[in-house]
């Protein structure tokens, strides 16, 4: 144990002072150990304090007021989108639109880049790792004007068919490639900037599900390649509620609006509407503009820290857990190695449910995600219902690591194994 702390690029106790619900009890006195990160990472004391610094002194609305505090909220949302740029090494902030979460992008691109430039026969090519939220939307637009979704296989170790996805993108009519950076479940870090290549070599634009990676290593737009790129705040430290688009300043310029109302406008008339210009086009009404300033404290952060070091932490936490996994009987891990992989394990336990396992790990204070983590096809394809997964963070320790085979031998024994 001592050997695997003194690899840590960091100190890994000083960073989980900064997380206050980590020091707190979880039953009976038994300490929280955390490892649901991949559904939704815990929040420092900085990303909290400025939530509360905007309400308790600048609290008004962003871009339509005159007033000391509407000036001073537009300040501090128009700023923590500079960052995130900066963050992500965007061109521009204007390419840096302000969603709900991944999901809500995702759906944006659909719904407007989708509905103007895709016809019927037009091929969408995905894979079968994606979570519901890049599936969904364009099955949707499937039943509505006739497109095609295509699922790029993977082969039996949890990567991504590369032979069968480029036949696929060869021979059909791909418009649009939409894949997941990391899966949620099996953890894969697919070769976005191969794929990205390849597709503007036969003319498709690419959109990223960047959810499991940004909060995790470090993500480069401009060298990722991609047209679009999607994520969420409440993954990488920053509140729920908030999440990014950002994409190609050119492309997003000839998209339409989705949603129409306040801030998304240029001019209205009675005859007609004229719209604003970037990100504001795709921004409708009041904006989150509390959980905007967080996630600019969370990319603050995530920078001070350095996506490197968080990085580098977190795959020496994963391969450690995966070799402390693969001791105990009966346990299915499913996924590539821990150099292929994000830091998710996701596992099964022979005559254990995963929600009874998820259960009994819960009263040994250990808390992990069970169920098919909005990947329904990727599970039956792996011939189960469900899995437990164990995810890890920046603030994550070998300890706890420990603590969940602990956990995992005492749920066994109550089966009498």
């Amino acid at each position: 144990m001592s050997n695997i702390r003194s690899l840590l690029p960091y100190d890994v106790d000083a960073v989980r002072a900064d997380f206050p619900i980590l020091a707190q009890s979880h039953h009976e006195g038994t300490p929280l150990v955390y490892l649901d990160n991949a559904a939704s990472s815990q929040k420092p004391r900085q990303v909290i304090e400025a939530m509360d610094a905007y309400y308790r002194e600048t609290h008004a609305n962003v871009h339509r007021g005159i007033h000391k505090l509407s000036e001073a909220a537009t300040s501090a949302y128009e700023d923590a989108r500079k960052r995130i740029a900066r963050f992500i090494n965007a061109r521009s902030r204007r390419e840096v639109i302000y969603t709900r979460g991944t999901t809500e992008a995702i759906n944006l691109v659909a719904q407007t880049w989708g509905r103007t430039n895709l016809k019927a026969g037009d091929v969408v090519l995905t894979t079968v790792m994606e979570h519901h939220a890049n599936i969904v939307p364009w099955q949707m637009l499937a039943t509505e004007k006739g497109i095609i979704v295509r699922y790029a296989p993977m082969l039996a170790d949890g990567t991504l068919d590369m032979e069968a996805f480029t036949n696929l993108l060869r021979t059909e009519p791909v418009k649009l490639v939409t894949i997941v950076h990391a899966s949620n479940v099996l953890g894969t870090i697919n070769p976005v900037e191969e794929i990205v290549q390849m597709a503007h070599e036969v003319g498709a634009l690419v959109l990223v599900d960047a959810a499991q990676s940004i909060p995790h290593l470090p993500v480069d737009v401009q060298a990722l390649g991609a047209d679009f790129v999607a994520f969420s705040s409440h993954k990488m430290a920053g509140p729920t509620g908030i999440g990014i688009l950002w994409g190609k300043r050119d492309i997003l310029e000839a998209m339409p609006p989705w949603q129409g109302g306040g801030d998304m406008i240029s001019q209205v008339t009675f005859e007609g509407s004229t719209w604003n210009e970037l990100p504001y086009k795709f921004e409708a009404g009041t904006p989150s503009i509390a959980e905007a300033i967080g996630l600019g404290a969370a990319v603050d952060y995530l920078s001070q820290l350095g996506m490197d070091n968080v990085h580098r932490h977190e795959q020496i936490l994963t391969e450690y857990a995966l070799e402390r996994l693969s001791e105990v009987p009966g346990l299915t891990l499913y996924g590539p190695s821990s150099s292929q992989k994000g830091a998710v394990a996701a596992f099964t336990i022979d005559g254990i449910h995963a929600h009874d396992l998820a259960q009994l790990l819960d009263t040994e204070g250990v808390a992990v995600r069970a169920g098919h983590h909005c990947a329904m096809p990727l599970h039956g394809l792996l011939n189960v219902s469900a899995t437990a997964r164990a995810s890890f963070y920046l603030y994550n320790t070998p300890e706890e690591v420990d603590k969940l085979i602990e956990a995992i031998y005492k749920a066994r024994s109550v089966f009498a194994f």
